[in-house]
């Protein structure tokens, strides 16, 4: 089917999963827009929950008298548990059902956000945000199985999918620009009441928003593949994480790290051999997926790297307080935003391999700009930092859209649950394995080279890449 073949059939009308007709023109249109809105927007408070610690992290410390482990501990807990179940989470909601086993995940993560500030010490924070992750596991790769229930035209949802590639990225921002602005204005708790309320409307709206997917019975859960597979990530993304507090070659970052690695190993072994396996050797085998994969994880480190760096630059360099630190970000979200406003025309136009591509370069010219300045305290914002803080978010826009098209390029519906589970454990195991080693290089401005020369090297490679046909990709 064309795209305009498929702009014309949802222009028509489309059916919903079981079957009823549901017409989209006019006014109708409108429920699905707001399906979106309200998918988008939880996608976006589950990586503004990730990123809603980092700047407030210094306060925390130092009203709980953490040490800088604690903190690293504290600060990656949520991502650990997301990335660790995100493929069983896949499995789930092609399975059960994306809006049944979202709703269950809201249920989870609300729960954890609203206990979490209620929490009198360090362990009992630490267990709530181990919790917020295993419920935002189950909403991320939900939301993208009921995205592709809401547009199943391929021309649709590609232009769904342009839009949705900004999201996280957004979110990202969001989470050190609000957090900052929260906890100055009342406390490092205030930042729990995004996600206790973001859950809580999605909770109340899901039910008239978005369609009740079928289950699909006949499909094995592999359970053996999930144990393995979420035990070896959250083991591995453990001991890199470890990295900051404690040596390479030491037992608390060895320990993890191996046992991770031989659990994925096992894994691996596991789904070859497995008749329905919880993620199938020949998902990854496509090169453009491939690609595109690497793309979001790699932005989305370049993108953690520049926040934590300039986080701790400007509140233990410079000294400014939590406020000031956010608004710095400001115009990092400005371009963020006009970027993503123009990816999906792009997209639609030249095609998701080359704005990737392009994105790539840009950022890696944004990162090299950083890289210069050392992040010298002494360097004026004005013009020495604001530059490459223009440059990364808006190439940044652009390779997580191209990228979320080239993964779910052709994923049949039956696979969309899976597609949003390796989407989103490559968005958060980009920073955690990447991040670990850039912080490990022996100072920020090696980092944030470095940095560059992989996006400029990923940049290269996506071009060189064959290129998939142009989508439709002008708007959601």
């Amino acid at each position: 089917m064309t795209a305009t073949q498929a702009d014309a059939t949802t222009a028509k009308g489309r059916e919903e999963p079981d079957g009823t007709p549901v017409r989209t023109t006019g006014s109708h249109r409108r429920p699905v827009r707001y399906g979106f809105a309200l998918l988008g927007g939880m996608q976006m408070t589950l990586i503004f929950t990730l990123a809603s610690l980092a700047v407030p992290l210094p306060r925390i410390g130092a009203e709980l008298r953490l040490d800088r482990a604690d903190l690293i501990l504290l600060s990656a807990a949520y991502g650990l548990t997301f990335a660790g179940l995100l493929l069983l989470g896949g499995r789930l909601a092609d399975r059960y059902g994306g809006r049944r086993i979202l709703t269950t995940g809201l249920l989870v993560f609300g729960a954890a956000s609203a206990l979490a500030p209620l929490t009198p010490g360090y362990e009992a924070l630490l267990a709530a945000r181990f919790g917020q992750g295993v419920g935002a596991a189950l909403v991320a790769p939900a939301a993208m199985a009921l995205l592709r229930s809401l547009f199943p035209e391929p021309a649709a949802y590609g232009r769904a999918m342009a839009t949705w590639g900004g999201l996280s990225v957004l979110g990202a921002t969001a989470g050190n620009l609000l957090s900052g602005a929260i906890a100055a204005a009342t406390s490092w708790r205030g930042t729990f009441a995004v996600p206790v309320a973001a859950a809580l409307a999605a909770l109340l709206l899901a039910p008239r928003l978005l369609p009740a997917t079928p289950p699909e019975r006949g499909r094995a859960l592999d359970l053996p593949g999930a144990l393995l597979a979420t035990a070896g990530i959250t083991l591995a993304s453990l001991g890199l994480v470890l990295t900051d507090a404690h040596p390479w070659l030491s037992a608390p970052v060895l320990l993890p790290l191996l046992a991770g690695i031989a659990l994925l190993a096992a894994f691996g072994v596991l789904e070859r051999r497995t008749a329905d396996p919880l993620l199938p050797p020949d998902f990854l085998r496509d090169g453009r997926r491939a690609l595109g994969l690497a793309a979001i994880g790699l932005t989305a480190a370049g993108t953690a790297t520049v926040f934590v760096l300039l986080s701790l630059s400007f509140q233990q360099g410079r000294g400014w307080d939590e406020l000031r630190t956010s608004a710095a970000f400001v115009p990092f979200a400005a371009a963020l935003l006009a970027s993503g406003r123009l990816a999906g025309p792009l997209i639609g136009r030249y095609g998701p391999g080359r704005v990737t591509a392009a994105g790539l370069g840009t950022a890696a010219a944004g990162l090299g700009l950083l890289a210069a300045t050392g992040l010298d305290d002494s360097v004026p914002y004005a013009y020495g930092l604001l530059p490459g803080l223009l440059l990364l978010p808006a190439g940044g826009a652009l390779s997580f859209a191209g990228g979320a098209v080239l993964v779910t390029d052709g994923v049949p519906a039956h696979r969309a649950g899976l597609a949003g589970g390796v989407l989103n454990t490559a968005m958060e195991l980009g920073p955690t394995v990447i991040l670990a080693a850039l912080l490990t290089l022996g100072g920020d401005p090696v980092s944030l080279a470095v940095a560059a020369a992989l996006f400029a090297a990923l940049a290269g490679v996506t071009i060189r890449a064959r290129q998939p046909g142009r989508v439709s990709a002008s708007g959601a």
